[in-house]
């Protein structure tokens, strides 16, 4: 009995000797994996890159490096490397853009695997269309849109890559110049009824596929990228398979470059992009991300197709993307009809309230950043605020045009913003039930726009109807009313689970403003949404 303390004393001591030992080779760069900051890479980076997460293990017992990802959207990324972000390494689909941008620090930059931005439409409808085994344009495929015979799902070129490859791509061969995309090649009227058949948009190229899925029945097909449609169909979601089309026209493919934006990280960048174009690791890449090899010689899977694929120039001026991403907003795309419900309860008071005021003030113009210029509200859209405590507390409706700032429309709506106060309790579910009701009533008078809408709430259902009860309003309502997406914003103390309820039963996302992403940065990213 005696001995026992002696054997709790010698584990004792063994266990801080071990401990000792692990602190002493952590702090050494020896390529074990400790994870210290010795040996472990910053990386902003693109959403879509979580498919490679399976990866990083490997690549790091390869170099001995590894990759921290922290996933923005590419014009968030594009920002915070303009504003001096602390990163090593930068890693979207694109580096074009980023690349003419003044400040963004990318010292240098490898392609590490390719994904062409592609239409991929219902076999059925091909079919219908006689689109199979046949030579297509993106003229062919803009009369089918045009005519309301397409209905197509893509991203938000200023929110998301693929939407933006997508743009350029099209806007390119519509120029039909063989040269790079100049602002007097930008046809608009024929890419206004291109994007007559746009009917989904989305932020990001993941939440696009997956609203796909949910709304495959209204949908003739999707723009996105090459490994996002093969992933789909190799799936088990899809009723009808995506036959993938590749304009002989032209079209425009990512290629995934790795840029170095810490000089002092070269070394390691080196040796990260060897390990990555490795033929090794190429083919594994190819298999697990379905995403071409960017190094010549690694054969081409069965999965992809072998036709040839036409390369299109892309802009080489920021100006001219500018133009592009514009006049998409304010002219090319179906115009949007976005309604706001706004939780200005009692519990809004003080400094939270304020915050609301600022993130929607923003969004008039006062945010002049590089994310928040593509976020102001557009030409053509009309606005619902529905300001709302124990009942709908008031109603504001507007409507934007290209003279906006100039007859006096902005400055009401500032106003409007600036006038809203908190005070009573919340009643969500009633709330969203008479913005339904809006966005039913104006989708019956004019189909021809895109609706969404946008609950922010800070607390619980308190007041009105519950949540079965909406479910059940919601379950009656017309079938294209219940693709109205509604974005719900998680703010103060809001209840997650109501909020997430919601944004599921109708097809749309919540947003975490509860903790360290702030109010206004939420509603700059739900733009891309709407």
């Amino acid at each position: 009995m005696r001995s026992q303390p002696r054997k709790f004393q010698r584990a004792g001591l063994l266990l801080l000797l071990l401990l000792l030992l692990s602190s002493v080779l952590g702090g050494c760069n020896l390529g074990f994996g400790t994870g210290s900051s010795a040996n472990t890479l910053t990386v902003l980076a693109g959403s879509e890159l979580r498919d490679i997460e399976p990866l990083l293990p490997e690549i790091e017992r390869a170099t001995g490096y590894r990759l921290e990802l922290r996933y923005v959207g590419t014009l968030n990324g594009a920002e915070q490397l303009q504003a001096g972000e602390q990163v090593d390494l930068a890693w979207f689909s694109h580096g074009k853009y980023i690349s003419l941008l003044e400040g963004t620090r990318v010292r240098a930059q490898e392609r590490i695997m390719l994904s062409p931005v592609v239409m991929g439409v219902k076999e059925s409808k091909a079919r219908e269309f006689g689109w199979i085994d046949t030579p297509l344009t993106w003229r062919d495929i803009a009369a089918k849109a045009e005519s309301g015979e397409l209905r197509f799902a893509m991203t938000n070129p200023t929110a998301s890559n693929s939407g933006f490859t997508a743009l350029v791509g099209v806007a390119a061969a519509f120029a039909d110049t063989g040269n790079a995309l100049t602002i007097a090649d930008i046809q608009t009227e024929a890419l206004q009824g291109f994007f007559k058949g746009q009917t989904l948009t989305a932020g990001s190229s993941g939440w696009l596929a997956e609203s796909y899925v949910r709304d495959q029945d209204t949908l003739d097909g999707m723009i996105n990228y090459e490994s996002v449609l093969l992933s789909l169909n190799k799936g088990n979601q899809l009723r009808d398979k995506l036959v993938l089309i590749y304009p002989t026209d032209g079209i425009i493919t990512a290629d995934y470059p790795l840029m170095l934006i810490n000089e002092d990280k070269r070394e390691a960048y080196n040796a990260v992009v060897a390990f990555l174009r490795t033929p090794d690791m190429q083919e594994k890449l190819m298999t697990q991300t379905l995403r071409r090899p960017a190094v010549p010689g690694v054969r081409l899977s069965n999965e992809f197709p072998t036709n040839v694929l036409v390369e299109l120039p892309f802009p080489n001026s920021k100006e001219v993307i500018d133009a592009l991403l514009f006049s998409y907003l304010n002219e090319q795309r179906v115009p949007a009809t976005a309604i706001f419900v706004l939780d200005v309860s009692g519990s809004m008071a003080g400094d939270r309230i304020q915050q609301l005021r600022t993130s929607l003030e923003n969004l008039t113009g006062a945010d002049t950043s590089l994310t928040g210029q593509f976020a102001t509200f557009r030409n053509r859209e009309r606005l619902v605020f529905l300001s709302f405590a124990e009942t709908i507390k008031d109603r504001r409706d507007f409507e934007i045009t290209d003279t906006a700032a100039q007859d006096g429309t902005l400055d009401e709506i500032r106003e409007y913003i600036r006038s809203l106060d908190a005070d009573g309790g919340t009643a969500i579910f009633g709330s969203l039930v008479e913005a339904y009701t809006i966005a039913q009533e104006a989708q019956a008078a004019d189909p021809d726009r895109y609706y969404s809408i946008v609950l922010m709430s800070d607390g619980e259902n308190t007041e009105g109807i519950d949540q079965r009860d909406f479910v059940r309003f919601y379950e009656q309502l017309p079938a294209d009313a219940r693709n109205i997406h509604t974005f719900t914003i998680l703010f103060g103390n809001a209840d997650e689970g109501e909020l997430e309820s919601i944004a599921e039963l109708t097809g749309g996302r919540l947003f975490d403003a509860s903790s360290s992403t702030s109010l206004a940065s939420i509603f700059k990213e739900i733009r891309g949404y709407q």
